[in-house]
């Protein structure tokens, strides 16, 4: 029964899974603070494990012109490449609508407001779980 547990290396799964989805969701709540602190509104994280195929997070944000939208693209990159979540693939970056980083684990989607409207990820993906991002301080009030 032990050996059914084992992975080629010796190692579970299940031990290697969690590391793995708390780093992605560690990127992703950085990449939201970057966002939101590049004049990014409506910043939102997603938890879609179980729900998306090749994503375990969203990072979903509006931005406020096309200039100011690449400006977080490229800053999002350039914080994917020192945290090992560099992207594998970049779309959209010469639009205006919508822009998105695959980073793999995270995916980062950067809309301006009618684009967000229109597409509206938030509804799509409803059933995911919403993952709090922004610092709390103590003693703020609720």
């Amino acid at each position: 029964m032990e050996e059914v547990k084992k992975v080629q290396g010796g190692t579970s799964a299940s031990s290697v899974a969690p590391d793995r989805t708390e780093a992605a969701r560690a990127f992703a709540i950085e990449a939201a603070r970057l966002a939101a602190n590049t004049r990014c509104h409506d910043v939102t994280v997603l938890d879609v494990r179980g729900l998306c195929p090749v994503a375990d997070f969203f990072v979903i944000a509006s931005g406020t012109s096309a200039r100011q939208m690449r400006t977080v693209a490229d800053e999002i990159k350039e914080l994917g490449d020192s945290k090992n979540y560099s992207p594998l693939a970049r779309s959209g970056y010469e639009g205006e609508t919508w822009m998105l980083l695959d980073c793999v684990d995270v995916l980062v989607h950067v809309f301006s407001d009618m684009a967000r409207h229109y597409y509206d990820l938030d509804g799509l993906w409803g059933d995911a779980k919403r993952v709090q991002w922004q610092e709390t301080t103590a003693g703020a009030a609720r």
